[in-house]
């Protein structure tokens, strides 16, 4: 940190530094989804991008020529092959040297960003993959005062063996189970039964497990920020998982309910005090910036359990930013931004977190497509906002590149993924939904303006069947074609 400058002083000067930088930001992703509306508050900021999915007309994104079809396996493949295509690296060369931001990112990614000069604003893929183990996670949040739910650690090679670790902690036979890493819809097993256990055996045995109590609960999730000041924390949302209409993946993650009444009384305190402290825990780890970490209420006590940690800019990112900055005047991410920037700041954190509490309703929905078919897409919705009648029928009202452009809740922004001349298949991520008011009920049951959002976007898609000497290469799991 540069001791020459005095330092920034409360959030005006913060602003004025940061509208001024000149440091080249890069953020290099899939899609800007992640951190979009960034660019609006920092200078020298521009998205890098695979997918070209505002029709060249985002005046800071760079795409760099695709000659060819690439077969990815992961979102850290995009990046690299980002990073490594020869426009990039000529664009970098000619400007000053700066910071490359990703979701995901690797080993490889590293060397490659060294290779070129840019340094990467984010904690080291090392520290990364340490802390994104369960196992790990459970550890760090029992020093930190911030409780799983009801869990034994251990190793299982048949049902009697888990069976045994469950007796000994008391959690009973109808268990949830996971494994270190991965994707939350795929490395968690429900097992009550020797026939769960066969089911899901083959990904079990071997691992080091954490096994718990089958609670009846309500997922959510925070997104937060370890600083040298200490942390803070977002609003708090629900997740919204599992519904057919929108995701073919039982239990799948397809958005976000950010909603202050959902919750009963007292409960977003007492999420939000769970995430400072795993955050201050973080931070003694060596861990800085944006994390998101998911919990679990269960309902029938109000017991507040940790869930896991994502030790990175997540898909909880852009509804964060949205309402930190809507709602409270300071998108959370540029907190992330100082800790990495050569910069001394001083902010009172009670005060930022003060503006935070406070928020309407809105709703994030990542639409999959549910169709089991390959085809090549013909005609897709453009990226914008869309307005939706009383009949259910949506019509596109204007190009916008900031999910916080919205009039009403008759308005949604919509982000797309795949276009034109491109391939849609099962599971694909189709774009990301993000509209004023609720889209789910207390009961976590979909809405009908949900279903009609997801009806009239999906409706807008058309596509034709492949010709039989047409190859495709499609990603092998759920998380390779995962660009949220």
């Amino acid at each position: 940190m540069s001791s020459q400058k005095p330092p920034l002083r409360g959030l005006t000067e913060i602003f004025r530094f940061l509208r001024r930088n000149e440091t080249p930001i890069y953020v290099i992703m899939p899609t800007p989804f992640n951190l979009l509306g960034l660019d609006q508050w920092v200078g020298g900021l521009e998205y890098v991008n695979y997918f070209d999915i505002f029709d060249g007309r985002h005046p800071r994104t760079f795409l760099p020529t695709q000659t060819e079809p690439q077969d990815f396996r992961s979102m850290e493949d995009v990046g690299n092959y980002l990073i490594d295509h020869p426009e990039f690296r000529a664009h970098v060369k000619s400007q000053s040297p700066g910071m490359a931001l990703f979701v995901q990112f690797d080993d490889k990614t590293e060397e490659l960003c060294e290779e070129v000069g840019l340094t990467i604003g984010l904690p080291s893929n090392d520290l990364r993959n340490r802390l994104d183990s369960k196992i790990e996670t459970t550890r760090l949040g029992n020093e930190a005062g911030v409780p799983s739910a009801p869990n034994i650690m251990g190793e299982a090679n048949t049902y009697g063996d888990l069976v045994k670790l469950a007796e000994r902690a008391g959690l009973g036979r109808d268990l949830v189970v996971q494994t270190p890493y991965g994707d939350s819809g795929r490395t968690t097993f429900f097992i009550k039964s020797t026939d769960d256990w066969d089911k899901y055996a083959n990904k079990i045995i071997g691992q080091s497990l954490k096994i718990m109590k089958r609670l009846n609960h309500l997922p959510g999730t925070i997104e937060g920020c370890a600083t040298r000041h200490g942390s803070l924390v977002g609003p708090v949302m629900t997740d919204i998982t599992g519904f057919e209409e929108i995701t073919p993946y039982k239990g799948g993650w397809c958005g976000n309910d950010i909603s202050p009444s959902i919750l009963p009384d007292g409960i977003p305190d007492k999420v939000r005090d769970m995430a400072r402290k795993f955050g201050d825990r973080l931070y003694q780890e060596g861990y800085k910036g944006v994390f998101c970490i998911d919990f679990l209420l269960d309902t029938d006590t109000n017991e507040v359990y940790l869930g896991e940690l994502n030790p990175r800019i997540s898909g909880a990112s852009p509804p964060t930013n949205l309402i930190t900055s809507t709602y409270g005047g300071c998108p959370l991410f540029l907190l992330h931004l100082l800790e990495f920037m050569d910069v001394e700041y001083d902010v009172d954190i009670q005060e930022i977190q003060s503006r935070w509490n406070h928020y309407d309703h809105w709703t994030q929905l990542i639409l999959k497509q549910t169709d089991d078919k390959v085809e090549l897409i013909t005609k897709a919705p453009q990226s914008g906002i869309w307005q939706m009648g009383d009949d259910g029928d949506i019509e596109f009202l204007r190009p916008g590149h900031n999910i916080n452009a919205l009039g009403n809740e008759n308005e949604a922004f919509y982000l797309r993924v795949y276009g034109v001349g491109e391939y849609c298949y099962h599971g694909a991520d189709l774009g990301c939904l993000l509209a004023r008011g609720r889209m789910q009920s207390d009961d976590r049951e979909l809405l009908d303006r949900a279903k009609r959002w997801n009806k009239a976007i999906k409706g807008e898609f058309k596509s034709v069947p492949l010709s039989p000497h047409t190859h495709v290469s499609l990603p092998t799991d759920m998380t390779a074609g995962k660009w949220f």
